[in-house]
C-alpha cells in the first residue's frame, strides 16, 4: 500500500498544516469504512454526503491525520494527537496527491475517452496488454476524479503499464485528469450526445474530449477514430504522433469483412501497417469492432505480434450489464442496462438484428442528459425500431413514451408503454416464445436490470 509523509502532502498540494503530530501515514482514503490505524482521512464533499461529517468516525477507526477544507467541521473535542491539513478543495487535493504518486512510476499510461465504449475499450486494451505486461487498469467505470485518484494510488513497482478511463461532465475535467495521470497514449473513440444537457452542443462535447490529445506529450501517441468527424479534427490539436483506426474511411488500422459468428463473437480482417491479420472478439456488433481496433492499435504501438494481441482479446471479460446474454425459457435475454445514449441504443438494436432467433423484442428505458434533443432522440429510436423490423417495443419512463408513440405513428402494432419494472417483467413472462431475443437497455438511473431479475415473479 502507498505510504505518505507529511512533507509529500505539502509538496503535492497547496495546503496549510493546522496541527502536526503524525508526519507519516500508511495510506489515504476518503471512505471511513476503509480507514485503518495510521491512515490519512481525506474529507470530500459530494452530492449526497459530506466527508467532514465523518471526521470523528475516521479518527475512531484509527486515522492519525485528516485533510479538510472546512475548519468549522472539526469536532470540538478533537484530541491533539491528530495531524490536521487544510486545503481549499479536498477533491482537487486528492487528485494532486494521486498525481504526485503517479510521478514515481516511469511507465507508459494509456488514457481512454469518448461518448460511448470507454469501459469496453479500456477492458479490451488491458486484456491485450496483459498478454505481455503487468497491467493496472481502472476498475469498473471509475472514471471521475475520485476514480482516477483511486486507480493512480494503486500503482506499484510491479506494474509495466496502466490503462485509465477518463470520463467527462464538463469542459476542463479531462485536462485536470490528464494533469494528474500524465498519459503518453490517448484514445478518443467518438463524440456523441451524452452530456448534451450539460455542455449544450456536440461541438462543446468534442471540445471537452479534445482535451485528451491536447494533453499528450510530443513523443506520445494519439489514437483517433477516423470515422468520427469530430474525432478526426482532433489530429490538428495535438503534438503527439497520430494513429488512426476506422471501418469506413482509410486509416492506419482498418477493419474489413466484419461478420458475426455463433451469435456471440465477431470476426474481422484487420489491416495494420505491418500486414493484414484476422481477429476474433467475444463481442458482437460494429461498435465493438471500433473498440477492438483501438485496443489492437495499442498492442501495435507496444510492438506486440498479432498472435499475442489475439491471445489478449480471447481473455477479455466484459464489465457488468454490457450486452450480457442469459437464457430464460429458451429465450435470449440481453442485459445492456448499464447506460444508454441514442448511438448506443441504435447499435444494440442493430446487434440483435444480426443474431439468429425468432422475434426481436426491445425494452427501452429513458435516455437521460440529452437536453434540447431528448424528444426527437427518443422519437428516432421508435422509428429506428420500425425500420429495423423489431417485432415488439416495450418502453419505460416518460421520455421513452415518445419512442413508443413514434413507432405507433409508423404503424407498428406491438407497442407497449409500461409504468414500472414489474409490469414489464409480467408482460414479458406472458408473451415470450422460445427463440425470442430480448434487448433490455436504458440510462443507468432507470435500473432496467431489475426487469430481468423480476422475470417469472
Amino acid at each position: 500500500m502507498p505510504s505518505f509523509s507529511l512533507e509529500q502532502i505539502k509538496t503535492y498540494t497547496k495546503c496549510q498544516v493546522l496541527q502536526e503530530t503524525a508526519n507519516s501515514f500508511t495510506n489515504i482514503s476518503t471512505d471511513t469504512r476503509k480507514i485503518e490505524k495510521g491512515m490519512l482521512f481525506l474529507a470530500i464533499k459530494g452530492e449526497k454526503y459530506d466527508g467532514h461529517d465523518f471526521i470523528a468516525t475516521a479518527i475512531n477507526n484509527g486515522a492519525t491525520g485528516i485533510i479538510i477544507s472546512d475548519k468549522r467541521k472539526i469536532p470540538a473535542d478533537l484530541q491533539h494527537n491528530i495531524t490536521i491539513v487544510v486545503v481549499d478543495d479536498t477533491l482537487q487535493a486528492y487528485l494532486d496527491i494521486a498525481g504526485g504518486w503517479r510521478q514515481q512510476f516511469k511507465l507508459p499510461l494509456v488514457a481512454v475517452t469518448g461518448s460511448n465504449g470507454k469501459t469496453t475499450t479500456k477492458d479490451l486494451t488491458a486484456a491485450v496488454l496483459a498478454a505481455k505486461y503487468n497491467v493496472l487498469k481502472t476498475q469498473k467505470n471509475f472514471n471521475s476524479e475520485i476514480g482516477m485518484a483511486l486507480t493512480l494510488l494503486a500503482l506499484r513497482q510491479e506494474h509495466n503499464i496502466a490503462v485509465i478511463e477518463m470520463g467527462m461532465r464538463g469542459l476542463g475535467q479531462i485536462t485536470a485528469l490528464a494533469k494528474a495521470a500524465k498519459p503518453e497514449i490517448g484514445i478518443v473513440l467518438n463524440v456523441g450526445h451524452t452530456h448534451l444537457e450539460l455542455l449544450g452542443s456536440q461541438e462543446n462535447i468534442a471540445k471537452a474530449k479534445a482535451e485528451l490529445p491536447q494533453a499528450l506529450p510530443q513523443n506520445g501517441k494519439a489514437v483517433l477514430n477516423n470515422d468520427d468527424e469530430f474525432v478526426r479534427k482532433m489530429a490538428k490539436a495535438t503534438a503527439a504522433d497520430i494513429i488512426t483506426f476506422a471501418i469506413k474511411n482509410s486509416a492506419d488500422i482498418k477493419a474489413e469483412n466484419i461478420r458475426i459468428i455463433d451469435n456471440n463473437k465477431t470476426k474481422f480482417n484487420c489491416i495494420l501497417p505491418n500486414g493484414q491479420f484476422e481477429f476474433i472478439i467475444p463481442l458482437i456488433g460494429e461498435h465493438n469492432v471500433y473498440d477492438a481496433l483501438a485496443a489492437i492499435a495499442i498492442g501495435y504501438i507496444m510492438q506486440m505480434p498479432p498472435q499475442l494481441i489475439q491471445e489478449g482479446l480471447n481473455a477479455f471479460k466484459s464489465s457488468g450489464m454490457r450486452f450480457e446474454m442469459t437464457k430464460y425459457r429458451d429465450c435470449t435475454i440481453i442485459n445492456d442496462a448499464y447506460n444508454a445514449s441514442p448511438v448506443s441504443m441504435k447499435a444494440s438494436i442493430k446487434n440483435i438484428m444480426t443474431m439468429a432467433g425468432k422475434r426481436r423484442i426491445v425494452v427501452c428505458g429513458d435516455m437521460k442528459e440529452l437536453g434540447s434533443i431528448e424528444k426527437t432522440a427518443h422519437e428516432e429510436i421508435g422509428v429506428f425500431c420500425v425500420k429495423n423490423n423489431i417485432d415488439i417495443l416495450i418502453t419505460l419512463g416518460p421520455l421513452a413514451k415518445w419512442a413508443a408513440q413514434a413507432a405507433r405513428d409508423k404503424a407498428m402494432q406491438n407497442v407497449y408503454t409500461c409504468e414500472d419494472h414489474l409490469q414489464i417483467a409480467k408482460l414479458l413472462t406472458k408473451i415470450l416464445q422460445a427463440g425470442d431475443i430480448v434487448l433490455v437497455k436504458g440510462s443507468h438511473s432507470m435500473q432496467m436490470e431489475k426487469i430481468i431479475s423480476l422475470l417469472g415473479k
